[in-house]
């Protein structure tokens, strides 16, 4: 992940909201956009949303852009790749899609809780010889990135899903920090909590996705890969579209409810947003698969995917907001990510300010 702070996220936007060229167009053909606010919506303010647009859709690596405000979609942008209804790979921020079904599966009785021991469940995967302290790792250690195992993101991925059993892989990685110790981001850890899904409810993780989140939601959630025993990937990989990830995000922004109707535990969004650890790499806090921030005076929650996959909900303003990226950019750009939290600082957000304002005069 790129370390970036709110600082480098301020300048940021200040370049690209404030020198953002007309529209372009990409290989020739006109870039889609389907909506856009006009001067009766109720939410976003028209003026900044044009430039905050154009803005957008000079980022070459921005594939799509969705925002809504009171649960209504108020400008939705396909500037290059996919359609905005298609599924699409949105990377890492699957994590946060996965401790939904933790969250589910604990109300269900599936898990017992957030402190329940991970070994018993997945003892044919610990060795003999393993280091004792696997006995210690919990649930909610796996949902925070706590458990003191070594990663296996960044330099040691490769290994990881080269290796004949990816879970057994992960448990015996060396303990670099005690269980419940500092955040040690790793999809290892993650996909422990996949493969704890399905030991301990005998249904694939997709399975459970489908009846648990997609179906309630009316989304697509079709399956993603598996790893060689067939544990659905945990914690990447997930495929949804720009629209699917932004329902998934308007669920959290309304407490887990949707229609009317009570899809997450009460309580459990609340429990996955309140800080628990501190990310090495941006300084973000991080709860229970989502990472936190303030930006422009307002408490920002969001998944975050490689590549620019970014799921942001901001609640006092009643705001979500989906993009999507290119998820496998070449070469890797460290600028992309503080380009799309700028969108959302010195844009949007001074959008919906905006339009916060004009509803109450």
């Amino acid at each position: 992940m790129t370390r970036f702070s709110s600082s480098a996220v301020l300048l940021c936007a200040a370049s690209v909201i404030a020198c953002s060229p007309p529209s372009a167009t990409d290989s020739g053909a006109s870039y889609t956009v389907s909506r856009m606010a006009q001067p009766e919506t109720r939410g976003l303010d028209p003026e900044a949303m044009r430039k905050t647009v154009a803005a957008a859709e000079a980022l070459p690596r921005l594939h799509a852009l969705i925002v809504a405000r009171h649960g209504e979609i108020l400008a939705e942008h396909r500037f290059r790749g996919s359609p905005l209804d298609r599924p699409v790979n949105i990377k890492s921020a699957s994590k946060s899609v996965l401790t939904a079904l933790a969250g589910i599966a604990i109300e269900r009785g599936v898990l017992k809780g957030t402190e329940q021991k991970i070994a018993p469940i997945l003892r044919a995967d610990i060795g003999a010889d393993a280091d004792p302290r696997v006995e210690d790792i919990e649930v909610g250690h796996l949902l925070t990135m706590r458990a003191g195992l070594d990663r296996t993101s960044g330099p040691n991925y490769g290994a990881w899903v080269a290796s004949p059993n990816w879970v057994r892989y992960a448990l015996s990685r060396p303990f670099v920090d005690e269980p419940g110790g500092r955040m040690l981001y790793s999809t290892g850890s993650s996909h422990l909590l996949s493969a704890v899904l399905t030991r301990a409810s005998g249904r694939s993780t997709h399975a459970l996705a489908q009846d648990w989140l997609a179906r309630p939601l009316d989304i697509s959630l079709p399956p993603w890969p598996r790893d060689p025993q067939g544990i659905y990937f945990g914690g990447n990989d997930m495929l949804m579209s720009p629209k699917a990830l932004l329902r998934f995000g308007e669920l959290y922004r309304q407490d887990g409810v949707i229609d009317g109707k009570r899809i997450l535990p009460h309580g459990w969004v609340e429990e996955s947003w309140r800080p628990r650890t501190t990310s090495p790499w941006s300084g973000n806090s991080y709860g229970y698969g989502w990472f936190s921030e303030e930006l422009s005076g307002h408490r920002v929650h969001f998944a975050w995917g490689y590549g620019g996959q970014m799921l942001f909900v901001v609640p006092d303003l009643e705001l979500t907001v989906a993009m999507i990226s290119d998820p496998s950019p070449h070469p890797r750009s460290e600028s992309h990510v503080p380009q799309l939290h700028a969108l959302l600082a010195q844009g949007i957000i001074p959008a919906a300010e905006r339009g916060a304002a004009a509803e109450r005069s």
